[in-house]
């Protein structure tokens, strides 16, 4: 009796091993060292299935990521082109875009202003048309003036503001998030600046992270 049945690519290691074993104990005319000899066959094939599936992972991988970079790339590249019109920053980060758009607020308000509506306009056209399927984090931002509390809930109150409008620009909502980091200095864009009035403008702002997952 052969275990060269059992060696077939459908049939897991823990079924061949299984399997060797028990026609050792069920066969009497099986000789140990013809059992070493199958056994080592056996172990062989699974190394070397091991391998081709190493292989095809890290090919799947490679491709994936030649993907990513081409995505990340393109909408950077089309973020890119309205930093001229309307004066935004593109950071790159590892797997995904942080878009410095110059939207803010008046103090202690969370209202979008007319004259920012175009930049979010143009926004939601470039990642709808670009990368349909990416994950946009809206950030918070607010000056320093107010209790730590008080300024997260109203970061937190902008981004939405936000979000509700990119929604109602044709992003879906399930694409979107919002999160606040309040007065968090080390992300203000002027440490310490507060309002009210027009002081402390830069700080009272949002920013968007598109975020790209690999298919």
């Amino acid at each position: 009796m052969s275990l060269n049945s059992l060696s077939s690519s459908s049939v897991g290691r823990g079924t061949l091993l299984a399997g060797a074993a028990l026609l050792l104990a069920g066969c009497a005319t099986v000789k140990q060292d013809q059992f070493e000899a199958e056994m080592a066959q056996v172990r062989q094939e699974i190394r070397e299935g091991d391998e081709a599936v190493e292989a095809r992972l890290g090919q799947r991988i490679s491709d994936t990521e030649s993907r990513l970079e081409a995505r990340i790339a393109q909408v950077e590249g089309a973020l890119s082109q309205l930093r001229d019109e309307f004066d935004v920053t593109v950071e790159r980060l590892e797997t995904a875009i942080r878009f410095n758009a110059p939207v803010h607020f008046e103090f202690d308000d969370d209202r979008v202003r007319p004259s920012d509506r175009p930049v979010l306009d143009r926004f939601a056209e470039v990642v709808q048309a670009y990368y349909d399927g990416a994950t946009i984090t809206v950030e918070g931002f607010t000056d320093s003036a107010g209790s730590a509390e008080y300024n997260r809930r109203l970061g937190m109150r902008r981004a939405e503001s936000v979000k509700n409008y990119l929604a109602e620009r044709g992003i879906p909502s399930s694409q979107l998030r919002a999160v606040s980091y309040g007065q968090e200095e080390a992300r203000q864009v002027i440490p310490g600046a507060y309002g009210p009035g027009d002081a402390g403008w830069q700080n009272r702002r949002v920013a968007m992270v598109i975020d790209f997952h690999p298919a």
